[in-house]
């Protein structure tokens, strides 16, 4: 199956399938399986897939999303920087709507270089975690995901291959045997 890595491609197709992305949401959220049971595919899916995709190469997530950092966030982010909690929390972050959480000030990330993370071993939890996809629950976050296959070619094709998963001919043995990237 193959693997679209090409931002302007995924964020136009986002557009394009926006009814029918949430009608699969729709669909996801009716879904007769256990919970666990579609968080293994989705997990297994999400494993493939980004063992196929170098997010060195995108950093779109750093460009366009901010993360909410609590108060362990900017602790570690600003030892990461040699600065004081206090230094950093002036110079880069502003409040969340959510008391006692934070978000950059300004996009992209003022810590991505080179689409790399400066403090990559202390950034944020919720740049770790990103797409969310390994998570437990997928079902119960599927606006997030939705929302998160317009930015990130990990969670766009992971998203397109779930549909394809639940309504694929299952005596196709041969699906998950190649991911292919790119035309």
């Amino acid at each position: 199956m193959k693997i679209e890595t090409d931002l302007n491609k995924i964020r136009r197709l986002s557009e394009e399938n926006e009814d029918g992305n949430w009608d699969f949401r729709t669909f996801l959220k009716a879904y007769e399986w256990q919970v666990d049971d579609l968080d293994a595919v989705v997990h297994d899916l999400y494993r493939r897939v980004s063992a196929a995709i170098d997010c060195t190469k995108c950093a779109n997530c750093c460009k366009t999303v901010r993360p909410v950092l609590d108060g362990v966030d900017i602790e570690n982010c600003s030892a990461g920087l040699g600065i004081t909690p206090e230094e950093f929390q002036t110079e880069y972050l502003k409040p969340d709507d959510e008391p006692g959480k934070y978000v950059f000030k300004n996009i992209p990330c003022p810590l991505l270089k080179s689409n790399r993370c400066s403090i990559y071993s202390r950034r944020p939890k919720a740049c770790r975690s990103y797409p969310h996809l390994h998570k437990e629950g997928f079902v119960s976050r599927l606006w997030g995901v939705v929302d998160n296959c317009a930015v990130c070619p990990i969670a766009f094709n992971v998203y397109e291959h779930l549909k394809v998963v639940l309504w694929h001919d299952e005596d196709d043995e041969d699906f998950f045997d190649e991911f292919v990237v790119g035309d």
